[in-house]
Formats: C-alpha cells, structure tokens, sequence
C-alpha cells in the first residue's frame, strides 16, 4: 500500500488513479492529520508527501516519520515546487529517498516510485525462521540458537521450501521437480535420503518437518 498526501483533489485522483492501474494499491489523504490517523493502523510500503500542505507541511511530517521507529525505514518520496532547491535539499537530509518536482508527468511518477520500491525490496533482509530455526536466504545461513548448521546446497534448497510454505505438504514428485528439475530421472527415495540427513543434522529441530504418509512432506512448527 502507497500512502499519498496531497491536498489538491484534482492532482490527488489523478495520481491515485495512476498508481492503481498500474497495479500499485494506493490511498490518498487530504492533509497531515488524516494521514498519521491512518498511520495508526495501517504501515504502507511507500509515502508520497507534498511539501505543502494546509494544516502542516511535508518536511515537518518527514522529521516526524523518521523520528518514529515504526516508520523511520519506510520510503518516502517528496512532491516539491519546481525550482525549490532548498525543499529539495532538506529534504534529502532528512531522509527522504527522492523528489518530484511539480508539475511532474504521471508516468515519470510511476517510474520512480517503482525504482525506489525495487531498491528497498533488494535490501530487505530475507530472514525465514520457526522457533529457534533460521534461515537466511541473503546469505544461505542456516541457525539454530544461532549457531550455523552445515548443510548441502539440496539441503539447504529443500529446507527453504517447505519453510517458506509451512503448513502446505508437498508430495516426493513435487519436491523432485522443484529442487533437483524436471529433467532429473533419478528415484523418489532421493528425497527421501535427503529428508533423513536434513533432519539429522537439525538435531531437536528435526521433528519439525513433518512425514504425510502416503503424500509427502511438510513443515509445521
């Protein structure tokens, strides 16, 4: 979700409507009281803040997001006057990600929302875990109480399956295809022998992957 605090309607539907056809859900928001209202409840993916606004402006409403833990690291784009460097320029420092410089081009908007929703979506850290169980896909680090555990790259591969899909029971045939490739001709008992050795090595944790007879296997925590 893509929160965007304008307080002309005509630029805000505008912007809206854009953004929701190119399939990024956004809301709008009149003023600065409406939009940390919903704040509240709600923690969206981006911010969209013009400088001016009638009960507050946008670089005090920037301090105030970046002052907040909850939403100091989520992206903010500012909408400023063409020609205010200044504007430009604090806001920068303070944290802002990027500037739209008004009047800009809808699909010019687009882009660079887009841009800085790929960019944060890179550097998130891609952590799965369950219980005392970690795996980090940044760096192929598999923990328990923090300590690694060495496994194999299909080891490694089948254990991030089935914990990013807990719950859901994959037959011999689907893990076979999903980790070792359609092409692969070899036996079901393959993945069966790497289910032993996987659950070895995470020693009480084992227990954690689960056996469907007659199906599969699942992870459920």
């Amino acid at each position: 979700m893509i929160f965007y605090v304008e307080d002309d309607n005509s630029i805000r539907e505008i912007v809206l409507y854009s953004l929701n056809s190119m399939g990024l859900e956004a809301q709008g928001f009149a003023d600065g009281a409406s939009f940390l209202k919903a704040l509240e409840t709600q923690r969206p993916s981006l911010i969209m803040l013009d400088v001016m606004l009638p009960d507050t402006d946008g670089v005090t409403l920037l301090k105030q997001l970046k002052r907040n833990a909850k939403t100091a690291d989520v992206p903010v784009i500012m909408a400023t006057a063409r020609g205010a460097e200044i504007e430009k320029i604090q806001a920068l420092d303070l944290g802002a990600d990027d500037y739209l410089a008004k009047p800009f081009s809808m699909m010019e908007m687009v882009a660079r929302v887009k841009a800085v929703l790929r960019r944060y979506k890179q550097d998130e850290p891609k952590i799965l875990s369950a219980g005392d169980l970690t795996l980090d896909e940044n760096s192929h680090v598999v923990s328990a109480h923090g300590t690694p555990i060495d496994l194999t790259y299909k080891e490694y591969e089948l254990l991030a399956l089935l914990l990013k899909h807990q719950g859901r029971v994959y037959s011999r045939e689907q893990i076979l295809d999903m980790i070792w490739g359609h092409d692969y001709d070899g036996e079901s008992r393959t993945v069966d022998v790497h289910i032993r050795t996987l659950r070895a090595k995470l020693g009480e944790n084992a227990n954690l992957i689960k056996t469907v007879r007659g199906v599969g296997y699942k992870f459920e925590c």
